[in-house]
Formats: C-alpha cells, sequence, structure tokens
C-alpha cells in the first residue's frame, strides 16, 4: 500500500473511531468495516440507511449491522466467509506451501542456470571439450525441464484451488440467507431474534416493546385443509404484518405460527396501538384452497404487549409478554393484551 493511502486509512480510522464510540457501536470487526466505509464516503445508500439506523435508535441492533455489512461492504458471494474459514484457510496454506515450493526451485534454478552461463564465459579462456559443452548444454535443459514441471505443478494447484473457492462461494450464496432469515415466510428468524433483543433493550433509552403474536386455531388449518394451506395461512400473515412494520421496527419467526415484533424506543400504548391495527389487519385476510376452491376468511390472530422494565432480564420480559398472549387466547382469541387503558 502506499503512503498517500496508509494516510487515508488512518485518517478514515480516526474518524470512524470516535462515532462508534458517540453511538455505542460494538468494536466488531462488521462495524469497524461499516463505519470506515460510512466515514469515507464511497456508498451514499449505506451513508443514508446507516443515518436512517441511528436515527431511529440512537444505535443499531447486530441483525441490522450484518444486513448492512452485507448488502453494502461484503462482496456477496463470500458473506458467509467465516464459516468456511477452515476450508479457506486450509487451501491458503496449501497454496502458500506450494508457492514457497515453486520459488525455492525457481531460485535453485536461477542459481545453476547463473553457474552454468558463468562455465560457458571460460570457454572463450580454458577451451572446454566437446563433451563437456554438450554436458553443460544437457544439464541447463534439466533443469528448465524441472523448473517447467515446478510451475506447471502449481498452476495446476491454482486451477484446482480456484474451482473449490468458486463451488465454496456458490454454497454460501445459496445458503446464506438461512441464516438469519427464516426460508418459509422469508422474514427475520429466531436467530436473529435472540441476537437483537439484548442489544435492542440496551441501546433503547426511551423503552423497549415486545409483541408476540400467535395465529389463532393454527392447528385446524393443517388438519383439516393439509400443511400447505397451513404454509399458505403462515405466509400472507407475515406478509401482512410485515407492511406494518415501518421505523426500525422489525419483525421475526418466532416459532411454528407465533411471531414477534421488537418495537425500540416505545411506549405500551403506542406498542399496543400498533398491535390493534396489526390485528384488524389480520382479521380481514382471506385464503383460497385450490383443491376444493373453499375461501378461509376465518383467520385471526391473538396477541400479548410488554414494555422493558428496568432490572428485567430477556427471559423475564419474554414471558412477561407471553403470559399476556396466553391471556389473550384464555378469553377469547382475536385480541390485544393489555386491554388499553
Amino acid at each position: 500500500m502506499s503512503n498517500s493511502l496508509l494516510k487515508i486509512a488512518a485518517a478514515n480510522l480516526k474518524k470512524a473511531v470516535p462515532l462508534m464510540l458517540k453511538y455505542q457501536i460494538p468494536t466488531t470487526p462488521t462495524n469497524y468495516a461499516l463505519w470506515y466505509a460510512y466515514v469515507g464516503e464511497q456508498n451514499p445508500q449505506l451513508n443514508a440507511e446507516l443515518d436512517q439506523a441511528i436515527k431511529q435508535n440512537q444505535t443499531y441492533s447486530p441483525v441490522t449491522s450484518e444486513l448492512l455489512f452485507r448488502k453494502h461492504v461484503a462482496d456477496p458471494a463470500e458473506l458467509n466467509v467465516r464459516e468456511m474459514r477452515k476450508n479457506l484457510d486450509a487451501m491458503v496454506c496449501e497454496l502458500s506451501q506450494s508457492l514457497k515450493d515453486t520459488n525455492n526451485d525457481t531460485e535453485t534454478f536461477q542459481t545453476q542456470i547463473d553457474n552454468s552461463f558463468s562455465q560457458l564465459e571460460k570457454l572463450e579462456h580454458q577451451g572446454f571439450s566437446l563433451e563437456q559443452v554438450i554436458a553443460l548444454v544437457r544439464n541447463i535443459v534439466k533443469e528448465s525441464a524441472n523448473i517447467r514441471s515446478s510451475t506447471e505443478n502449481f498452476s495446476q494447484q491454482l486451477q484446482k484451488a480456484q474451482s473449490e473457492i468458486n463451488t465454496l462461494k456458490k454454497r454460501l450464496a445459496d445458503s446464506e440467507k438461512d441464516v438469519l432469515y427464516d426460508a418459509l415466510t422469508n422474514i427475520l428468524n429466531r436467530r436473529a431474534f435472540d441476537e437483537d433483543i439484548n442489544a435492542q433493550i440496551d441501546n433503547s433509552p426511551n423503552g423497549c416493546c415486545l409483541i408476540l403474536i400467535d395465529i389463532d386455531h393454527f392447528k385446524n388449518f393443517n388438519d383439516t385443509f393439509g400443511h400447505q394451506l397451513g404454509d399458505l395461512v403462515l405466509k400472507i400473515v407475515a406478509k401482512r404484518v410485515q407492511e406494518a412494520c415501518r421505523d426500525g421496527i422489525k419483525l421475526y419467526r418466532f416459532g411454528g405460527e407465533e411471531f414477534a415484533i421488537i418495537i425500540p424506543n416505545s411506549r405500551l400504548s403506542i406498542a399496543r396501538q400498533l398491535a390493534e391495527g396489526i390485528r384488524r389487519a389480520i382479521e380481514k385476510l382471506s385464503v383460497k384452497d385450490r383443491r376444493s376452491d373453499k375461501v378461509i376468511d376465518s383467520i385471526t390472530a391473538s396477541f400479548g404487549v410488554a414494555q422493558w422494565k428496568e432490572n428485567q432480564d430477556v427471559g423475564q420480559f419474554i414471558e412477561a409478554t407471553d403470559r399476556l398472549l396466553y391471556e389473550a387466547k384464555r378469553l377469547g382469541r382475536n385480541r390485544v393484551m393489555p386491554i388499553a387503558s
């Protein structure tokens, strides 16, 4: 790297670190990369999305960080390279050793060639016999063949490694979404929820609210119409709920027919109002069974809404929300608990 590039890199780091401290951004490699790119001002879309995330939450969650990194910084084909590190490291080590061997062969060949030409220069002064000249030439030819074989072998190893890396990249690209997204509904999954919930609580000075949603009588859909229609119900409910989640509010598939919504910097009354709006939207949904042409328009859901309380751990927070969800179902379903005051 040239001196000018080193100076730019150092200057960007000096800008990035104070910003990360200001917004209490965890000092992870992903976050360093994001903020280094941010202060470099080479990607206006990244800067706009990062500014928006900070504006909404005063900071941002681990999943938001990961998604921004994947979208704007990482090579899409290498998004999950950490999971393949052993495979890639092994190939790099093998190539490194092969290159080292090839370099050693080349140096040896160069030494031998220099020696051979040195001997050739003596012909004018000392007069070699024809046999000695032929032997010298044969030696040069032999060493040329050796170095050619060495470089050809290295070239083959490079091609093989490139092929393996391309295969790994394809596998990474194919499987990447499974890490944070639910394959059926295409929304964030439970793993993403578990990564986000602690950070959202820690970084929400004005409060953090949680909504748990459970589709009513979902087992009946599967038993009566089959799992394909049950899956379709999950998809359309997830789509409708996702449409209501804006301004930093995130939806997750919590498990089975249950969904979770994390609302940073919010009050219980606001979160409850959002839940009520979503409840009414789900109530209007309908699904058509292609086999019987019957239209199912009885889709409803029950909601539990809670606001995080000081000194409450994540488990207690989720349990409190889940109790309210259970109460909504006990009281007849298709309702939001607690009841608005």
